[in-house]
């Protein structure tokens, strides 16, 4: 029995290394002809580099203008989550602690607007972002990402705040504490676990989004990092040495930002959101 056990175990080891492997795949691709010249791209792309060119990173640098783009990215993503965090827990509190049909219809409505696609709402979200003097600028992305981000936000933060006890709020406000002050004081601090989930997923959602800031942005010091890069894919002409470097450029900091804090992904989701 131990023994079948073991070679069940070690057979489904070798399905999830051999999985793993083919997932990094584009991962191989992409660092290995960001040092290429442009013709050894062209030759063999699956080939090991014969000289590495670590100046294609020197020139993207300097062509992109990368630490403009770095911090138009970290600006929105940073300003965006901000904003998700205290709308999306203040708002799922407050439906929790206040059950009925207005909140049941709410909440409805909100997860209702996860399955709506993008594409169908990019042309009235334009029109209306001209009408309001929002577009073209980082404040008014920003703020269309709280419309898009709060739904699966909310969605999080109210079945973990099902698992706060509400012994603990009754308690502080028999202490004299205000409504606002037991969210802050007492909830929000038992809310980290989802917190640092909703960041996470959010920064890799924003970070790495593409179609929302070519629609909003369209002055080149506002480009974020994904349409900077972009610039290499021309119509007519690809830099992939100069793209794929740009790419990994991009990716760097949201990678080592998910490496740091992926533990808390399972943790949060797994309390919330099939509470």
């Amino acid at each position: 029995m131990g023994s079948r056990y073991t070679s069940r175990t070690f057979i489904l080891e070798l399905i999830a290394i051999a999985v793993a492997l083919i997932f990094l795949i584009p991962f191989y691709f992409v660092l290995v002809n960001s040092v290429k010249p442009f013709a050894a791209i062209l030759i063999d792309a699956a080939a090991w580099p014969k000289e590495f060119m670590f100046s294609n990173y020197a020139k993207v640098w300097e062509i992109i203008n990368f630490p403009r783009a770095f911090w138009n990215s970290f600006v929105i993503t940073v300003f965006s989550n901000i904003g998700l965090v205290i709308i999306s827990s203040m708002a799922a509190w407050k439906m929790v602690r206040t059950p009925g049909k207005f909140s049941k219809i709410l909440f409805i409505l909100f997860v209702a607007a996860m399955v709506i696609p993008f594409q169908t709402v990019m042309i009235p979200l334009m029109k209306l972002g001209g009408t309001l003097g929002i577009t073209n600028s980082i404040p008014g992305l920003i703020i269309m990402y709280f419309g898009f981000g709060v739904p699966l936000s909310l969605f999080l933060y109210h079945g973990f705040v099902k698992t706060v006890p509400v012994e603990i709020e009754e308690s502080a406000k028999i202490d004299g504490c205000s409504e606002f002050g037991v969210f802050w004081r007492i909830v929000f601090p038992l809310l980290k676990p989802i917190t640092v989930t909703v960041v996470i997923l959010n920064t890799l959602w924003i970070w790495n989004d593409y179609l929302l800031p070519l629609l909003v942005l369209q002055d080149a010091e506002l480009r974020t990092i994904p349409l900077a890069a972009s610039s290499f894919f021309a119509q007519y002409t690809k830099q992939w040495d100069m793209g794929l470097a740009a790419l990994v450029l991009g990716i760097t900091p949201v990678v080592i930002f998910f490496l740091f804090l992926q533990k808390h992904i399972i943790k949060g989701i797994a309390s919330g959101s099939i509470k």
